[in-house]
């Protein structure tokens, strides 16, 4: 009988992530990062580079069956050791699956006909012990599964009491004590478990007597049990993994591009994307004296970089998956952007209400401060496809212009008349619209707060330092920029040389490296 299926916890709230944005930005800070980005400057300027810096890709190939798996678990390995590092709170739990799902129904009927069989074995007289004995003998399995290598003598007593082969002798000649071995299964997982599961193993101990609920019962514990072990496993890895996680990273995003030659097309075309984007921008001017005459300006590759990543916060998932160099964080850089969303949102409504009351409701703290935590609750959720940003903006707008009257009224100030309401319910309607002046200021303000964070060598220094125009949501911004240039940062050290190798293709190889413009970012 099979155990519950189980499966990766991840819990991300705002907490958690900002109590790994610390740790991980001092881990990045200590890793590699100069080293790498100084070898692909290198890259960049020079048509060979060492091996560490151009990572090798296969030609284009048709691929078996055991490659294709053998990369969806080198896939799966990236993906678990990279969560593993980046989340404190990464855990595995058995599987709870929907009440009314088909899923559910399905294996309940399967377990529930397991279950019979069983219990109409053990009924008949004489009892058959076939379906019991397979039983006894998975159990045996998971117990020796939960002992440490050095466990010689906890292995020898399960394999002597669980022998398979007396077992079916006893069953055979009808002297099998099936409530005996229930009963050593029970003790031997009470010296296995976790204190935390004492309480189970006590319930099992004071059990029923139906053999078969009670079976059922140490299935049930054997479930968490093994979501323990694992976790346990997990836990103790983690240091482990910090310390190598880079390098592991790598070797492993390697191996898949090895076996997939295609694994950096969308990273690829986002680079590309960013280089086009920034050779649009500038304007093109020309040497007139010296060696690089007649060779136009072009941005330079940590500026084009810089600005792919400025690109991943405005991302659409809805149209493409994100790169393959984030598909590791793409849960994370989701959240991340819909709380940024949500922050600009709420940062446009309160310009709007300051600039189109002024005076009476400046100087206030307590009411912008309320105003804002209003806001913040009534757009809670506006990612969400089944969120109707037009109507909650009207409810926010009556809500604001009820808030206002009341502060205006109790400071003797005359409440706002009618037309004034309808004129701000109308420009905070307004910001739903992607060529709203208000919205595309902030939008603007907001990518370059991101842009000067990314650009800096010491990011830290300039969280605090948010431009003029989005001071209402300093604190929201200032968590969520040290989340990104965590991430950021990481990103880089993993995969630098592979950016590197990319962006030495894509503006070099056709003709000599250019002079370094002055629009390079560092």
């Amino acid at each position: 009988m099979p155990l519950n299926d189980e499966r990766p916890n991840s819990t991300s709230s705002g907490e958690d992530q900002g109590s790994d944005v610390e740790s991980s930005s001092e881990r990045c800070d200590s890793m590699t990062l100069n080293s790498d980005l100084e070898c692909s400057r290198d890259s960049f300027t020079s048509d060979s580079s060492s091996k560490h810096c151009t990572p090798s890709s296969s030609p284009p190939k048709t691929l078996t069956l055991d490659e294709v798996m053998e990369s969806a678990r080198d896939l799966f390995n990236l993906s678990l050791s990279h969560e593993i590092v980046m989340n404190r709170n990464f855990h595995l739990e058995p599987n709870s699956l929907p009440q009314d799902s088909l899923l559910k129904a399905v294996r309940d009927n399967l377990h529930k006909a397991f279950w019979d069989i069983l219990e109409a074995e053990l009924n008949d007289d004489p009892p058959e012990y076939g379906q019991a004995i397979r039983l006894v003998e998975e159990i045996r399995e998971i117990l020796l599964s939960f002992l440490n290598p050095g466990a010689n003598r906890m292995r020898t007593q399960i394999m002597e009491v669980l022998d398979m082969d007396l077992i079916r002798q006893q069953a055979d000649n009808d002297a099998l004590d099936i409530q005996g071995l229930a009963s050593y299964i029970i003790t031997t997982m009470g010296k296995m478990c976790a204190p935390v599961r004492d309480e189970e193993i006590k319930k099992l101990r004071e059990g029923t007597d139906n053999i078969v609920t009670l079976f059922k019962e140490i299935f049930r514990v054997l479930s968490l049990m093994r979501a323990d072990m694992v976790n346990c496993t997990i836990e103790n890895l983690r240091p482990v993994l910090q310390r190598q996680s880079v390098e592991y990273e790598r070797a492993k995003f390697q191996s898949i591009l090895d076996k997939t030659p295609s694994a950096l097309d969308r990273t690829t075309s986002w680079i590309k994307s960013a280089l086009e984007e920034l050779q649009s921008s500038i304007v093109p001017t020309e040497q007139t004296n010296g060696p690089g005459k007649g060779q136009p300006v072009v941005p330079g590759p940590f500026q084009v970089l810089n600005t792919a990543f400025i690109r991943i916060l405005t991302w659409d998932y809805s149209k493409s998956p994100p790169p393959e160099t984030w598909m590791t964080d793409e849960i994370r850089l989701q959240e991340i952007q819909w709380q940024l969303q949500q922050c600009q949102a709420v940062n446009e409504v309160l310009l709007i209400v300051y600039s189109t009351i002024g005076g009476p409701i400046q100087g206030l703290p307590s009411l912008s401060d309320h105003l804002k935590r209003m806001i913040s609750v009534l757009l809670d959720g506006m990612h969400r496809s089944d969120f109707n940003l037009e109507e909650s903006l009207e409810g926010i707008s009556a809500q604001i212009c009820c808030e206002l009257n009341k502060s205006l009224t109790e400071r003797s100030y005359p409440a706002l008349t009618p037309a004034l309401q309808g004129t701000l319910t109308g420009q905070i309607c307004n910001i739903t619209q992607k060529d709203n002046p208000i919205r595309t200021l902030v939008e603007d303000r907001v990518q370059q707060y991101f842009m000067a964070l990314i650009s800096d060598p010491k990011p830290q220094s300039k969280i605090e330092q948010v431009p003029a125009g989005l001071t209402a949501i300093k604190p929201e911004l200032a968590i969520i920029g040290a989340k990104f240039i965590s991430l950021v940062n990481y990103n880089k050290t993993v995969y630098g040389p592979f950016y590197a190798d990319i962006l030495r293709k894509l503006m070099f190889s056709n003709s000599q490296p250019p002079r370094k413009s002055s629009l390079e970012a560092r």
